[in-house]
């Protein structure tokens, strides 16, 4: 299962990366995308929620990395105003770039 780090920026400008065990996070944040703190937080520990059952879905126990990453911004969006705004700076490592099929020649 691929992991990946999603970069943030705080409100007061402050950089946590964060650690997911799925590349899920790409389902729900886009790099460059500015979010409210309430609603980064939702989404990220959606997402986190997301992985931490897909890693239990295939190893039968939870993630407690998953866990502990939402803790952490839980425990760093109660600091800001709800409607402060979070940057996502990046996602590594970014989806596959699907391959072009090419077509059989017909003659």
């Amino acid at each position: 299962m691929p992991e990946m780090t999603v970069t943030v920026r705080w409100p007061d400008g402050r950089v946590q990366n964060c650690y997911s065990p799925s590349l899920v996070m790409h389902d729900h944040l886009d790099i460059g995308g500015r979010y409210t703190v309430d609603d980064f937080r939702t989404r990220a520990t959606t997402a986190l929620d997301e992985a931490a059952e897909r890693v239990r879905a295939k190893f039968g126990f939870a993630c407690t990395s998953a866990a502990a990453t939402a803790g952490e911004i839980n425990h760093n969006a109660d600091r800001y105003d709800t409607d402060s705004i979070v940057e996502i700076l990046d996602m590594h490592p970014p989806l596959p770039t699907p391959t072009p099929s090419i077509a059989p020649e017909t003659s």
